[in-house]
């Protein structure tokens, strides 16, 4: 039997404040168990955040660091060298700015050393500059305000992506994928199957995999009409076309899709089209800071005043309204924390 080289890598795991919890853990754990499997240290790994302390995560679980930026800024050039640094965040990520953070993943990359990151962490790289021209992957929830807040950058709704070693992922279980991904590229498909067996986790998903359900399962709709009209009006969000074009896309009438659409989601194509260009304009809004006229554009609408209207009348509160909460929303957390 081949006797396995006792290859080593340590990874810095960053944590950005109401980081989440499921791809952090996911990712560690999954490390753990290869370990186990190896039955060696192969995997090592410290929890880093900006200033030493100890973070807060969505779910109010406060985790304690090892380092702060400055200590791991001096472990580049020493002995305590890591082969990979992942950023962890989760909500709020839009309202993380640090410039000590974004020199240290710069200085890091520069150096040759993996950098990546969990869920919304992309965000962070961007900042940093490390995205331009590079593809990425970030929550199918925050891709809508990364896209507009970051054009560089080549943005995915994949599970992960590697590009010129940049590791990103979407987040969730899409964590756990991607260490299953680093795992084999160290130790082989076989190490792989040993640590899935472990995790009771059935196979190992491609990078390229969809993140959300597929509309089908997502809407409860069986008609391939329909779903075929929804993917139209979803890849048209910014410049929405008319239910003739769409008509004569998909082979059926004006009539016939108005029928369809009162028997399959209850509502006018027209009422439902509206709906998803509202939501897109909601994602913007709680997640970047794109001017509300600008959010309008983007979704679609050809004035400011009517889309204020639409707004108000699906959410029953304006688009300022709805940014002013979330404002006041993150204070609350960022109270709370401090707390």
């Amino acid at each position: 039997m081949t006797k396995i080289q006792a290859k080593k890598r340590t990874l810095v795991f960053f944590l950005v404040p109401h980081f989440t919890m499921l791809p952090f853990a996911a990712a560690v754990e999954t490390l753990r168990i290869a370990n186990r499997m190896l039955g060696y240290p192969a995997y090592s790994w410290r929890l880093a955040s900006a200033d030493g302390e100890k973070v807060y995560s969505s779910s109010g679980i406060a985790i304690e660091v090892n380092s702060s930026i400055a200590d791991e800024r001096k472990h580049l050039g020493g002995e305590n060298r890591p082969n990979m640094v992942l950023v962890c965040s989760g909500v709020y990520v839009e309202e993380f700015q640090n410039k000590s953070v974004n020199a240290y993943l710069r200085e890091t990359y520069n150096r040759g050393v993996a950098v990546g990151s969990l869920c919304t962490g992309a965000h962070v790289l961007a900042q940093a500059g490390l995205l331009n021209g590079k593809r990425c992957a970030i929550h199918w929830e925050n891709l809508p305000g990364f896209s507009e807040a970051f054009p560089q950058a080549e943005v995915y709704a994949d599970l992960y992506e590697v590009d010129s070693n940049i590791y990103t992922c979407a987040g969730g279980t899409a964590s756990l994928d991607m260490m299953l991904n680093l795992i084999g590229q160290d130790f082989g498909e076989n190490l792989v199957n040993r640590v899935c067996e472990q995790q009771l986790t059935d196979r190992v998903r491609n990078p390229h995999d969809r993140q959300r359900l597929p509309l089908r399962a997502r809407l409860g709709v069986q008609n391939s009409k329909v779903l075929s009209i929804i993917e139209l009006m979803e890849s048209n969000l910014a410049e929405p076309i008319s239910l003739v074009e769409i008509a004569d896309h998909v082979g059926l009438s004006r009539r016939q899709i108005e029928r369809l659409f009162r028997q399959e989601m209850g509502r006018s194509p027209a009422r439902y089209y509206l709906e998803i260009r509202l939501d897109r304009a909601r994602h913007l809004l709680v997640q970047s800071s794109m001017p509300v006229v600008e959010v309008a554009v983007a979704c679609g609408f050809v004035s400011a005043s009517h889309f204020s209207k639409c707004y108000r009348e699906i959410y029953n509160r304006s688009p300022q309204q709805e940014r002013a909460e979330r404002k006041l929303t993150v204070i609350t957390h960022r109270m709370g924390a401090a707390a």
